[in-house]
């Protein structure tokens, strides 16, 4: 080992240059991590393949500026060094600092780091005066020629760099040291990665272009770090994230603030940021330190609808005035890749056209105009694209960026469901070779079969269990099944065995494998409404770890020993098992046996009669014991709230002809309760047996100020709320009934699905034990466990409850569990995946919405005329919920010339000059003809149409046309479908069929006719509607994520679009 020392120049926070001396030692042996090593180096973990045909090292301006190519996953055989690292570090900051370091640790990327600067051969001291980019590629370039020789010249290495001069210099020194320009080597050895050749052009456009802004100064700079940080400490600045008003995108921002020592009294809400220049630059999501103005400028909040992104202006719009203030600094971007819908030609022209640079509109509203520069502006017209942010100075009105990858014409439907996954941060790529190279073989020349060493280990339950699941009608991925008997007598009396086998996927998915980390970054399965994305390959999740009628299968299983008339516990059991489900029943068929209706049940052979009355009988105890495990949870203040669900409706060829909503049958009720009672008693075994380190899901209880609305509402029906604890809430919602209109206790209890918080998991080390509490179940321990063919969360429950079985037979676990610290942080990045796709399913439902009545003509169709309930009040309107479609949206009463809506003697509805008034439970509006009233919770008339926009999303528009609830036809009443049935079945039925349509023309125009679908080819599912694309079946307890329903449009779509997460 030799020791040197190394002279480093850095930037202080002050911005500051700074000398910094340190001791570097040097060593001859540094791991390699190739496989093609000949001095048998200590190469652990992650090394490169010697099946690559060159190995490839960016220099330090490479690995700083062109870092998104390197992250292709084609681009194999990559050795970053320690030099380019640092650089990446000194110059980019943390975030993309972790980024690389994400990337080097991730198996699925063929990348390793080469500590260059601790070689003995390959480190360069920097000579006096030498210019530091200088520096750093002749480090990179010897750290080269070293690893060819290494490897006795067995692979040729390629340096690529920006600096031409440094091409020329190098470029010809050594043989099999190849010196490239990056694009050069795209076209040379990835001419077919055309998408990365097309990413550094725009990268590289980008970074010619940048500071080409003028130097007047639109923005005030923002404030040092140390500054940022020493006024959060002392409480004069607030930190939180900034939450752009969607709605009032360029006027109103909020944020909440956290982390802030700030004292005052006054601040028991967001701080509102008003206006463009008060947001300083700060864009929606960012974490910001916010500076409160002098009392006499704070604002309110705008209580009036808006239409588009104008403002209603006038204080009677605004609510008290509220806690303001101005960004003075951004402590943390969170930029992500945003869909941008380039200009029209006659725009483009007038965005400097000569420098390529042109402002595209995105397509989240919240997100200001971005300048972009390309040498695609005619190619791209109307065009959704996707654009990552490079920087925003104080000179420019508007962010730059750089296009990353085309999309499409914008408003074809791929294009906007694409728009819907990368607008979510869901990445859902094809399962790589690699990762389906890890599944075991299943095929009908190969089938799989049962290890008979497994059969040893686990308890065999084939011969002694009735086991059966109750699902969807043609359900495939089956995750639970259960099972029930009556044991001998015990000391206490009868006893019961209850049953939950839940499907053992961690057999099949070993911890740290491919497929463990790509389930692991999805999260979860996705369901957008024509659509799914799988966690896992289908060779798990639709056939072996599916719990299939009539085969045999693995499972994690919990059984009960119970009391059969009080159900205490006498003993209870976790274990791994191998059962065979004899009935795979659909809800439906379940809920007529116990009806004693005539049911066909395909299992049933020639015993017909006793296996019949065997199963009727284990399903009739399965309800006994769940309405007695319900009727414990509500004594304690388990809350019934309001959430949409849906069932796919099959034909012959089991193909989704409609989607209708679930009609509630008490074996959902039945089959709920098992899981959730499964959930709470692995949720205890875990965190007992690791209390600083189990996986869990509480659901913190709601800020009492959320409740106004919905006391509001419940005080103008007659009704009064106490919101005090979940007790008090539940029976308060159960006392809330109108026997003349059963929606009014439907639409209480979306107000109150409005208030609650997100249910979240934690590690049992980051949370006191008072926090644990699950507020919506009512149970003081809670997880999930019974769906680990959809959720990431489920297996790692699985792993720690196999751990804690291990441990209480005295053996320790195969593998170490994560650490607190580990546990929290993978926690949080399925958190924010669950609101990514509950949000994504929700807004795929409204696209799928607005395709169904664009093509319709709102003045002549039928269709388009529907009753709706109002259920807020606004300044110049109301919000109302259409039960028909399971719509809801801004009903105006006041128009853009100040006309107001004026009732006729029939009930019809017009526009006329007069004044509009509001009140807590009701609105009027005053003409010459006379005054006309909406009440809360009032059924009026109203006509459907869509909004189009270019460069957002569609949007329902709601006109008001009778203050009369709405007559439907005489055919229309007499069809035997619910209205809510029929009216979902006509929309997903017809939006399909259009699609399908639509894509079998663009075939025929193409010449050719593939037998596999883009989604066949790529993700290995279905393009046309089957049980997968329309059905997710919401088994606990639904609740609002509240941040997903915006500011100012209301809140009763997030429950009536199904935006809720499960309990």
């Amino acid at each position: 080992m030799i020791k040197t020392e190394k002279v480093l120049h850095l930037k202080s926070s002050r911005g500051r240059k700074v000398r910094v001396v340190r001791e570097h030692y040097l060593r001859e042996h540094v791991p390699c991590y190739s496989s093609l090593c000949q001095a048998q180096c200590a190469n652990e973990g992650k090394v490169l393949s010697g099946e690559v045909t060159h190995y490839v090292m960016p220099d330090a301006g490479v690995a700083r500026d062109f870092m998104e190519i390197l992250e292709f996953r084609e681009i194999q055989g990559i050795v970053f060094t320690q030099t380019a690292c640092q650089a990446v570090q000194h110059s980019r900051g943390r975030r993309q600092y972790n980024r690389l370091r994400s990337l080097l640790k991730d198996p699925r990327h063929h990348c390793i780091l080469f500590a260059n600067e601790f070689q003995e051969y390959s480190y360069c001291p920097r000579e006096k005066g030498e210019p530091q980019d200088k520096w750093q590629t002749r480090c990179v370039y010897h750290a080269a020629v070293w690893y060819h020789d290494h490897l006795a010249g067995l692979k040729p290495v390629v340096m690529i760099t920006e600096d031409q001069n440094a091409v020329a210099e190098y470029s010809s020194l050594n043989c099999g040291v190849y010196v490239l320009c990056t694009q050069e080597y795209l076209q040379t050895f990835w001419p077919e990665l055309q998408a990365a050749l097309e990413l550094y052009c725009s990268i590289a456009q980008s970074l010619q272009e940048k500071g080409s802004e003028g130097t007047e100064r639109e923005y005030t700079e923002h404030l040092p770090a140390e500054v940022l940080e020493a006024g959060i400490k002392s409480g004069r600045y607030i930190q939180g994230t900034l939450n752009v008003n969607k709605h009032r995108a360029q006027h109103e921002a909020f944020v909440r603030f956290e982390g802030s020592s700030n004292k005052s009294s006054e601040l028991n809400s967001d701080v509102l940021v008003c206006g463009g220049k008060n947001r300083n630059r700060a864009v929606h999501g960012d974490m910001v330190a916010v500076e409160l103005l002098p009392k006499g400028e704070w604002r309110g909040r705008t209580t009036a609808l808006t239409e588009g992104q104008g403002e209603e202006k006038g204080d009677e719009t605004q609510s008290q005035p509220m806690a303001t203030g101005r960004v003075v600094g951004i402590l943390q971007r969170n930029w992500r890749d945003y869909v941008v819908t380039f200009p029209p030609k006659e725009e483009t022209q007038s965005q400097s056209r000569n420098s390529q640079r042109i402002l595209g509109t995105p397509w989240d509203q919240r997100i200001p105009k971005i300048r972009i520069s390309t040498q695609q502006a005619d190619k791209l017209q109307d065009h959704r694209v996707i654009v990552r942010l490079d920087s925003w100075d104080s000179t420019s009105l508007y962010p730059n960026g750089h296009s990353v990858r085309v999309l499409g014409r914008a408003g074809e439907l791929e294009t906007e469901v694409q728009t819907i996954l990368i607008e979510n941060c869901i990445h859902v790529p094809p399962f790589s070779e690699a990762q389906l190279g890890e599944m075991p073989v299943s095929s009908p020349e190969s089938p799989w079969s049962v290890d008979p060493a497994e059969v040893i280990t686990r308890r065999d339950l084939r011969q002694t269990h009735l086991v059966f699941s109750v699902d969807p009608r043609g359900c495939e991925d089956v995750d639970d099944t259960l099972s029930i008997r009556s044991l001998p007598p015990g000391p206490r009396g009868e006893r019961l065995e209850l049953g939950v086998h839940i499907a053992d996927v961690t057999h099949f998915v070993k911890e740290g494998s491919l497929t463990d980390l790509e389930a692991r970054a999805r999260a979860t399965t996705y369901y957008l409404a024509d659509r799914r994305y799988d966690m896992l390959p289908a060779v798990l999740s639709a056939d072996l770890c599916s719990l299939l009628g009539g085969v045999d299968r693995y499972a994690m299983s919990v059984m009960w020993d119970l009391d059969a008339q009080t159900l205490a516990v006498n003993t209870v059991w976790y274990g791994r098992t191998l059962i065979q489900s004899s009935y795979q029943l659909y809800y439906e068929l379940a809920q007529a046996l116990l009806n004693g209706e005539e049911a066909e049940v395909p299992e049933l052979g020639t015993i017909r009669d006793a296996k019949l009355a065997q199963l009727t009988q284990a399903l009739e105890t399965l309800t006994h014991v769940a309405r007695q495990l319900r009727a414990q949870r509500d004594k304690g203040g388990a809350l019934e709230l309001e959430g949409v669900e849906v069932r796919a409706q099959l034909d012959e060829d089991r193909n989704i002809t409609a989607l209708v909503p679930r009609q509630p049958l008490e074996v959902h009720e039945t089959v709920a309760e098992c899981m959730i009672y499964a959930n709470h008693w692995v949720a205890r075994k875990i965190q007992e047996s690791f209390p600083q380190q189990a996986l869990l899901r509480h659901h913190p209880p709601p800020r009492q100020e959320f409740f106004n609305q919905l006391q509001d509402s419940a005080r103008a029906r007659g009704f009064t709320i106490d919101t005090r604890s979940n007790k008090a809430l539940a029976d308060s919602l159960d006392r809330a009934v109108d026997p003349r209109d059963p929606l009014v206790n439907r639409l209480l209890r979306v107000m109150a699905t409005m208030a609650m918080s997100n249910a979240l998991y934690f590690s049992t080390g980051a949370c006191p034990v008072d926090q644990y509490y699950h507020y919506g179940l009512a149970l003081d321990r809670y997880t999930h466990f019974t769906s680990p063919i959809r959720r990431y969360a489920d297996m790692i429950v699985h792993r720690l409850l196999t751990a804690a079985i291990a441990m209480e037979k005295g053996a320790g676990p195969a593998k170490a569990l994560a650490s607190n610290k580990e546990l929290e942080e993978v926690a949080q990045q399925i958190n924010n995946k669950n609101r990514a796709a509950q949000h994504a399913q929700k807004v795929s439902t409204e696209l799928f919405q607005c395709l169904y009545f664009r093509d319709k003509d709102p003045e002549t169709d039928e269709r388009c005329v529907a009753d709706a309930v109002i259920y807020t009040i606004r300044a110049n309107g109301m919000l109302v919920f259409i039960p028909q479609y399971g719509l809801k949206g801004a009903v105006y009463l006041k128009n853009r010339e100040g006309q107001v809506v004026s009732e006729r003697q029939d009930g019809g509805c017009d526009w006329q000059t007069g004044s509009l008034q509001r009140y807590l439970d009701h609105i009027t509006t005053t003409t010459a003809v006379g005054t006309s009233t909406f009440n809360l919770f009032q059924h009026i008339t109203v006509r459907i149409s869509v909004q189009p926009s270019r460069c957002h999303s569609d949007t329902i528009r709601l006109e008001v046309v009778s203050n009369r609830p709405h007559q439907a036809p005489e055919t229309q009443v007499q069809t035997s479908q619910p209205q809510g049935a029929r009216g979902r079945s006509q929309l997903v039925q017809e939006v399909v069929r259009q699609a399908e349509e639509a894509s079998q023309q663009a075939e025929e125009k193409r010449g050719r006719a593939s037998k596999l679908s883009t989604e066949e080819r790529e993700f290995r599912q279905s393009k046309c509607p089957n049980l997968y694309s329309l059905l997710e079946e919401v088994r606990e307890l639904a609740l609002l994520d509240l941040a997903a329903c915006g500011a100012g449009g209301g809140g009763l779509g997030a429950a009536a679009q199904a935006c809720a997460t499960s309990a």
